[in-house]
């Protein structure tokens, strides 16, 4: 069709359109177009058959419809309110939400302390859609499954289908849900002002009927307080002391047992109450069981008053007791006999130090030393098998210190900091078989792990095969043993100096550049005798290799898969 086809506002149906005979080009223009070589693509300007585009006709249409559009120019119209914007409902009605409180009853069969029981709960109208939550306060220790009772959702209102709406919500009424009566009693603040900007005048409202079974398990102001007759109440001025807590560590001779043997114990004393706690301190695979607690916390009676015989008391009360223990009795260096048991004192923490010396100066707290056998801060160093030659050291203590042993600790900062950073240096093997004497290597340390690699450099006709010498690990030093290992280091790799890598013996005759400049940005750290021998190696070596020497690449470390990113001077 044509642009003439369809010009007299008739509609698009069979029979209005008509053909025109004139037209002879129906082709489609050229959108490809050449230049420099490359073909490019361009916009169309006409359409099929040398029709205007779509978009030239749409615009000619609202040229034509500007053109013959008579504008009002009446005088009211220069006064019309124009209309306000259409904003739909779940914008407009976006988290506004009503809140009713309401209650139901809960019928108890077969109980004789209760009928009935009230159950509060919350019910939420979600105006956006009209839905609703009913949601139970929990109480706790209730017995009850509360929570959330109903989840939000549209609720029917009748067997038609209809849905609750916010109009058919009022105080003092009755809402059905699912079976459940359901008795609103009140709303809160903006509920209110809601309710009343649509027109809807609320009830009045009711007031939360009581759980009658509640009522009765609450405990009445006026019921007695029992209290323990050891703990008594403690008196105005120990409420400031509340929550601190002496501590001594004592030695518990316990003779009675049968072996006889001396125990690591710890005394707390309680400021806020005068109360003593002793408790054993447990070290694992003892042999005991779990439960460190000597005594139990009570005030301690350290003089009774006279009694007449016979007697027979089963529980002292405070009555009888004539003295009790205090701060002042815990003296560092004596013994201390507590429920006819003997206890040492030997030391205290920080906090009872500085407390006795504030409260009370005349006493000396002065720790004592104790036998060695005896863990006195349980800090006595495990005792380990000897190393069996597999793995690592600190992989080899891991089987000891748990029974699935886990991954040892590794310095992950370090780690992150020395990533990808090396010194290589040159050396030269020392042995006493001429074949193995002369044999020049590739000394790589790794700064992220503190690990060396070995690798042979290859040689011509020296009947040997070159490659891997050494994997990545760390060599101790020569004198060191299993239990204090000391490594090498980048301070003890000096030119000329001699390493001793599991028996065999290596010269460094050459280093890096980058030695160089790492050991000098830790001078500090690195001994001068090894820093000046790497600066005059390097200075040499920068007279030496210029332009036209013959120089070789280090080979490729095979466990790294990395080429070294410096060359040393061909041997």
């Amino acid at each position: 069709m044509s642009w003439n086809w369809n010009s007299h506002g008739l509609p698009f149906l069979p029979g209005n359109t008509f053909r025109d005979v004139t037209k002879s080009a129906f082709h489609r223009s050229q959108t490809l177009n050449y230049k420099n070589g490359f073909p490019l693509p361009r916009r169309p300007t006409v359409g099929i058959g040398q029709d205007p585009l779509l978009s030239e006709q749409l615009m000619q249409q609202e040229v034509n419809q500007l053109t013959f559009e008579i504008p009002d120019v009446r005088f009211e119209s220069l006064y019309k309110i124009p209309p306000k914007d259409f904003v739909p409902a779940h914008v407009a009605l976006d988290k506004k939400v009503l809140r009713f409180y309401a209650y139901f009853q809960e019928d108890v069969l077969f109980s004789p302390n209760e009928v009935y029981r009230v159950r509060p709960v919350m019910i939420y109208f979600y105006l956006e859609d009209d839905s609703m939550l009913i949601y139970e306060p929990t109480v706790e220790n209730s017995g009850l499954a509360q929570g959330k009772r109903l989840k939000r959702q549209r609720v029917p209102k009748n067997e038609r289908g209809d849905h609750y709406q916010y109009k058919d919500l009022n105080l003092g009424i009755d809402l059905d849900v699912y079976g459940v009566n359901y008795h609103i009693t009140d709303c809160d603040e903006f509920t209110t002002e809601f309710m009343e900007s649509e027109g809807i005048v609320l009830n009045d409202p009711q007031p939360m009927p009581v759980d009658p079974y509640s009522k009765s398990r609450e405990i009445p102001e006026t019921a007695p307080h029992h209290t323990h007759r050891d703990r008594p109440l403690p008196p105005v001025s120990h409420f400031g002391r509340k929550g601190k807590v002496l501590c001594f560590f004592a030695l518990w001779d316990d003779a009675d047992s049968l072996y006889k043997e001396t125990r690591n114990v710890t005394i707390h004393y309680f400021l806020a109450d005068d109360t003593v706690e002793i408790r054993e301190v447990h070290e694992p695979n003892s042999g005991r069981d779990p439960f460190p607690v000597v005594m139990r916390r009570q005030r301690l009676p350290k003089h009774l008053k006279p009694r007449p015989f016979p007697s027979c008391v089963l529980e002292v009360s405070k009555h009888e007791v004539d003295e009790y223990f205090s701060p002042t009795d815990f003296q560092l260096g004596h013994t201390v006999k507590l429920r006819g048991r003997p206890f040492m004192l030997y030391d205290c923490d920080d906090f009872t130090k500085e407390y006795i010396q504030t409260n009370h100066p005349d006493m000396e707290m002065k720790p004592i030393e104790v036998p060695k056998k005896v863990d006195v801060h349980h800090n006595r160093k495990r005792e380990v098998p000897p190393y069996n030659g597999f793995g690592s050291l600190e992989d080899s203590l891991q089987n000891c210190l748990s029974l699935i042993p886990e991954p040892p600790r590794k310095n992950v900062m370090k780690m992150l900091e020395n990533n990808l950073k090396v010194l290589r240096y040159g050396a030269t093997m020392i042995s006493q078989n001429p074949s193995d004497d002369g044999r020049h290597f590739v000394m790589t340390y790794y700064l992220s792990n503190d690990m060396i690699s070995i690798f042979e450099k290859p040689s011509r006709n020296s009947g040997i095969i070159s490659g891997k010498f050494l994997e990545k690990t760390r060599i101790p030093k020569p004198g060191s043993t299993v239990d204090d290992p000391e490594f090498y280091s980048p301070a003890d790799f000096a030119i000329g100096a001699t390493v001793d890598v599991f028996g065999h013996r290596f010269v460094l005759t050459d280093a890096d550049q980058y030695v160089l400049s790492y050991l000098e940005s830790m001078s500090s750290q690195i001994p001068s005798e090894t820093l000046d021998s790497v600066r005059q190696k390097l200075g040499e070596g920068e007279v030496n290799n210029q332009p036209g020497d013959e120089v070789e690449d280090l080979p490729r470390d095979a466990s790294e898969g990395q080429m070294p990113s410096v060359l040393f001077p061909a041997q």
